[in-house]
């Protein structure tokens, strides 16, 4: 979900967030081109808990890019 145009935001229900969780989120961020997304597990005990925000840092240049592979004559 992109809340205002701008924050990518990830609900979850589980009891414990796994580090794949987190690269969606960033993966989301890069493809979206946007800086700032929220990680919000509602299985965790608190809110607080499970209020996680991503933040994509990287320059545009230094983001992965798809590659096709070129058959060579």
């Amino acid at each position: 979900m992109v809340v205002e145009g701008g924050v990518v935001v990830e609900l979850k229900s589980v009891e414990k967030l796994a580090p794949v969780h987190s690269k969606q989120v960033l993966t989301y961020l890069r493809l979206m081109n946007l800086t700032v997304g929220l990680l919000i597990n509602f299985g965790a005990a608190t809110l607080k808990e499970g209020l996680h925000r991503i933040v994509n840092d990287l320059p545009i240049s230094a983001s992965p890019r798809l590659r096709v592979n070129q058959s060579q004559p």
